[in-house]
């Protein structure tokens, strides 16, 4: 029998008056996922960071104790950070990063579940590619719809378009959109050289997490995920790993109301302001060119 390889993983999942139902779900599915993990690599560290920034302990640590026997039998650590407040997703994330030891690090909503499969098959995709130093998954709606997690740099078109039409206007630009959201990636074979990827499932090197102090804390809410894959993208190389799977409740600003489409606002205004304005031009996706993310 092979010996099993040596890794060190942490996780960190940040909420804000998160759905119980949703947690309990994302929890035991990282528990499945783990234990499933185990059968083939022998992990070192394994703690899983609740970061809750409600405004009061909230279901969190009810939550936590309801696990706590599953975790230990898995000797997996569940450590949970609140009584900071609403202090923004990405700063959230980054609270326990000076203090993490680990190999890898996942950085997670709260409004997902992963597949049995997904950490094994993330952690050894990237054992076998060094030159990776994030990856996103295959991720589908709860009613089975696919979603589409990696990105290209965006316009100020797209940005608009996306953001701030309603449905039935955003069908006029499914082009655009379509090139953006790279819907022409292969559903089983990895890419390389994605772009961006979104911030609700970031499997990463934590080395390369510390060396960019994680995420830009600028950014309260939206952007924070595509500014820090440009950042992860000077290291080295971004994968998309369908193997990976999970489904992802998500949500689009414009159906949040008023005061997120003024943060998405924000926040897309900053990053443009940091990393280049593109107003009109849409880097096009055919055939073609999917050979550059291979």
């Amino acid at each position: 029998m092979q010996d099993k390889t040596n890794i060190s993983l942490s996780i960190g999942i940040v909420c804000f008056n998160s759905n119980e139902l949703e947690l309990c779900k994302l929890i035991a599915s990282i528990l499945d996922s783990v234990e499933y993990l185990k059968e083939t690599h022998k992990l070192s560290v394994l703690p899983i960071y609740l970061i809750d920034n409600s405004p009061e302990e909230n279901l969190s640590l009810k939550i936590f104790e309801g696990y706590q026997q599953r975790a230990h039998e898995l000797d997996v650590e569940l450590r949970l950070l609140h009584g900071h407040g609403n202090i923004g997703y990405g700063r959230a994330h980054n609270l326990p990063l000076e203090n993490l030891e680990s190999d890898y690090h996942l950085i997670l909503n709260p409004d997902l579940k992963i597949e049995r499969e997904c950490l094994m098959s993330g952690i050894t995709y990237l054992n076998d590619n060094s030159e990776v130093i994030a990856c996103s998954p295959y991720a589908k709606y709860e009613n089975g719809n696919k979603q589409y997690l990696c990105k290209r740099y965006p316009s100020v078109m797209t940005f608009l378009v996306r953001g701030f039409l309603p449905g039935p206007l955003k069908k006029l630009f499914a082009k655009r959109l379509s090139d953006f959201e790279m819907r022409k990636l292969s559903e089983t074979a990895a890419s390389k050289n994605i772009p961006i990827i979104s911030g609700c499932f970031m499997l990463c090197r934590t080395a390369a997490l510390k060396q960019l102090n994680g995420f830009d804390e600028n950014y309260f809410l939206y952007f924070e995920d595509f500014d820090l894959s440009l950042r992860l993208r000077k290291l080295g190389k971004i994968a998309y790993v369908p193997a990976m799977r999970i489904t992802h409740a998500g949500g689009y600003a414009a159906k949040k109301g008023i005061a997120h489409l003024g943060m998405f606002a924000k926040s897309g205004i900053r990053f443009f302001s940091s990393h280049g304005w593109r107003l009109f031009r849409q880097e096009k996706q055919g055939a073609s060119d999917l050979s550059e993310f291979q």
